[in-house]
């Protein structure tokens, strides 16, 4: 028994999320159910204040629990068919050997130099804070993991940072957001102020919050480059280590043939920019980008049919875990919003504020955003749901609306990297094989730090100055 005990481990990301399923099946027995009335605006279908009424009750049992999953599936699998395809895409790319040669020549220029591989840090995590920032880069970063990663374990450092330089830098600078469609767009658009406007205060907010991510990893990276075994999944490290980044070639030669395949792999991540930028580009359009890159790869570099097919299924294959665990999250919010659950908690969380002070009454706007994150991870989901309860909110307490867009994007980009309802999370940890408590373990401080910052900068738009 005693030697059972040592052995547990904690929960993978499958048994969280089904440990979860159950509690929210149990809520909906125990929250009185609860709904607002919507009406449409811009095309899309808003809340309105103030209607919160009960209705009756929809429990969900055994039936719901087993169905869950599959409606999960039905639901998110878009996401769930852009996560294998893009895996097989990288799977022909692996193939060549191009990402691996590349990562070499890395490693060369850096090597001996640790200035240098700290500004590689530093230069991808701003582009990927910037990536958050305008275009709202989301699911797609669950691209660059098969990236960053190998990066990482290349110049020495570990998955935590690899992770760190593609999903961490995207989501403060999805918290930061300055022209993010997804979130400040429909949030402004449902708050009735001009689109992107105040965009000034959220580039110096975008600034701080950014640079406290690169100062956290940075300290950390130092840690490891004093000692490797410092690392927070050291052991696992070691079982891959570069021998997994490599595994596919033996000869390193950054030749031509892989030259120009890496080549078209960063086209394809500025055509990515500006796809989502200029001609609103999203999932169906970035899995046909990088089809597209598969086949060209397999091309360049003369593989034969049979071996470009087998090296998608594989890539493919690798990304069947964390298609899994964003399936079943899905499933998640379908079992919250069937039990009639969330209108309830919503109606409840907003009528905390009654009574409080101007800033209390902010900072918790904050917090009742991110604890909705809980139930509703999706950025544009919880707009549409929760501003046009906190537009009016704001005035009564007598804060600007652009004040509770704030709040809004501030806590749907901070929270969404650390619960474990988010898909895109628990995807990004499933393709990293990183276990949610060493991240949870690793970057709860980070969570902290951000948050304290957060309640100050909302400081200065309640008391000094009139954000509009």
């Amino acid at each position: 028994m005693i030697s059972y005990m040592k052995q547990k481990k904690f929960p993978d990301a499958i048994t969280i999320i089904i440990f979860i399923m159950i509690i929210f099946i149990v809520l909906t027995w125990l929250i009185p159910a609860g709904e607002f009335e919507y009406k449409e605006f811009n095309g899309r279908e808003i809340v309105v204040p103030n209607s919160s009424h009960k209705v009756d009750p929809n429990p969900q049992g055994l039936f719901a629990f087993l169905t869950a999953p599959i409606k999960g599936f039905i639901s998110a699998s878009q996401i769930i068919g852009f996560c294998l395809l893009v895996g097989g895409a990288f799977g022909i790319l692996n193939r060549t050997g191009a990402i691996d040669a590349g990562l070499n020549n890395v490693i060369n220029y850096s090597k001996n130099h640790k200035q240098s591989k700290r500004w590689v840090l530093v230069l991808l995590m701003i582009a990927f804070s910037v990536c958050g920032a305008t275009f709202g880069m989301s699911e797609s970063v669950l691209v660059f993991i098969m990236i960053t990663i190998p990066l990482a374990l290349a110049l020495g450092y570990d998955s935590i940072i690899g992770i760190s330089i593609s999903f961490l830098a995207a989501g403060v600078g999805f918290a930061g957001a300055l022209t993010n469609p997804f979130t400040i767009g429909i949030a402004q658009g449902i708050a009735e102020i001009p689109l992107f406007s105040g965009w000034e205060y959220r580039l110096f907010i975008w600034l701080i919050l950014t640079s406290i991510a690169i100062v956290y990893v940075l300290f950390y990276a130092r840690k490891i480059e004093k000692n490797p075994a410092k690392s927070s999944v050291y052991n696992l490290d070691q079982s891959r280590d570069l021998s997994e980044v490599n595994s596919n070639n033996s000869d390193l030669t950054f030749n031509t043939k892989r030259k120009l395949i890496l080549g078209l792999l960063f086209l394809s991540l500025i055509i990515i920019i500006v796809g989502s930028n200029k001609w609103s580009w999203y999932i169906n359009e970035i899995s046909a980008l990088f089809i597209a890159l598969g086949f060209l790869s397999a091309i360049v570099y003369r593989l034969s049919a049979s071996e470009a097919v087998k090296a998608f299924v594989n890539g493919a294959k690798d990304m069947i875990m964390a298609g899994l665990v964003i399936g079943l999250a899905k499933g998640l919010l379908i079992i919250a919003t069937d039990g009639k659950i969330i209108g309830t908690i919503l109606n409840y969380l907003a009528s905390l504020t009654d009574n409080m002070n101007k800033v209390f009454s902010v900072q918790f706007m904050f917090l009742f955003q991110g604890i909705l994150n809980f139930f509703v991870p999706s950025g544009s989901g919880q707009a549409a749901l929760t501003m046009p309860i906190m537009a009016p909110l704001s005035d009564i307490i007598g804060v600007s609306r652009q004040t509770a867009v704030l709040c809004f994007q501030m806590g749907d980009g901070i929270f969404n990297m650390i619960i474990p309802t988010s898909g895109v999370t628990m995807g990004v940890l499933s393709i990293a094989k990183i276990p949610y408590n060493k991240w949870v373990k690793w970057l709860f401080p980070l969570i902290i730090i951000l948050i304290i910052t957060v309640f100050i900068l909302l400081i200065p738009p309640v008391l000094f100055f009139t954000y509009s």
